[in-house]
This record gives structure tokens, C-alpha cells and sequence, in this order.
């Protein structure tokens, strides 16, 4: 049995109220769709700093080794993608979007393969649900672009959380009320 059948057949009071916490947020991210955009776009600048000095560091502890220019070009191209997003964050939006994209349809993916590896557990279907209402957040994303750029990321991303949520509540209690 692996760690998600498992999950999935012992659902948890924790786990309705984690379904609906993700609601909420993706509630949350839908009504203010370009501060949650430009939030995301903070966060991944920061991140990008952080790895860029990760970068650096190492190159710097294994400078003996070789590999240090290597480092510091990396650490710079993390530096400058990293400005460019807080420096232009509504502009960078637009190129996010088409990441957003590719992400949505990532998380689609496995979805759908996770619900078809365990469609014979109870619940499962709302896995399916997920992945393919997640799947056409991601093409819609491409009939609106760049158009929908300061908005899109936002709004599908909320989207995403609120159905993640509610798959999620709607498995749990499938589960929480069927007989073990």
C-alpha cells in the first residue's frame, strides 16, 4: 500500500479542514487576482536571490575544485532574473503567465495519473475532477494571452486552490463516512 492509498483510505478531521483552508485562500486569491500575481512574483524573485547566493556561496566553498565561473554566471543569472521580477513586477506577470501555464498543466498530469492508479479507491474520481478541471485552467490560459497577463496568474491560480480544496473536501468526506 503506498503513503497516498493510505492517506486516502484513513481521512482525518485535519484533512476536511486542510481542504477548506485551501478553499479559502483560492477564494482569497480570486478576489484580488493581481495582488495575489504580484505576491507570486515576489516570491519567486526571492527565491531566485536566495538560490543565486546559494550559487555563490558554493562556488565559493568549492572554488578548489573548479566550477567557481561556472557558479558566479549561475548566481548572476538568478541575480538579474530575480531584479528584473521585482523591478518590473506587473510587466513580468505577462511572461509568468505562460509558466502558470505549463505549471497548471504539470499539476493536471499528475492528477489524472494519481486518480487512475487508484481508481479503486473510494474518492478517487474528485482526483480525476481536479486534474482535468486543472488541465483547462492551463488552456484557457493560452486563448487570453498576453491580454489576461496582469490578471491571469491570480485568478487561475486561486481557481486551482479552490477546486484542489474542494476535491479534496469531497474525498475526505466520501471517506470519512464510508465504513472502514
Amino acid at each position: 500500500m503506498t503513503l497516498l492509498s493510505a492517506t486516502l483510505m484513513r481521512p482525518s478531521q485535519r484533512s476536511i479542514g486542510w481542504s477548506i483552508v485551501m478553499m479559502l485562500a483560492g477564494i482569497v486569491a480570486i478576489g484580488a487576482p493581481l495582488a495575489t500575481g504580484i505576491t507570486i512574483n515576489v516570491l519567486i524573485a526571492w527565491m531566485l536571490l536566495v538560490s543565486g547566493a546559494a550559487h555563490l556561496a558554493y562556488g565559493w566553498q568549492t572554488r578548489e575544485h573548479g566550477g567557481f565561473l561556472r557558479e558566479v554566471l549561475l548566481s548572476i543569472v538568478h541575480g538579474v532574473a530575480a531584479l528584473y521580477l521585482l523591478m518590473q513586477p506587473i510587466g513580468a506577470l505577462a511572461s509568468m503567465t505562460v509558466v502558470l501555464a505549463l505549471y497548471l498543466a504539470g499539476k493536471a498530469a499528475v492528477e489524472i495519473i494519481t486518480s487512475l492508479q487508484h481508481r479503486s479507491i473510494r474518492g478517487s474520481g474528485w482526483l480525476l475532477f481536479d486534474g482535468i478541471f486543472t488541465l483547462i485552467l492551463a488552456l484557457m490560459i493560452w486563448y487570453t494571452w498576453p491580454w489576461s497577463g496582469t490578471f491571469a496568474i491570480g485568478t487561475l491560480v486561486g481557481l486551482s486552490l479552490l477546486f484542489s480544496g474542494a476535491a479534496r473536501l469531497l474525498q475526505s468526506t466520501v471517506e470519512y463516512t464510508a465504513p472502514m
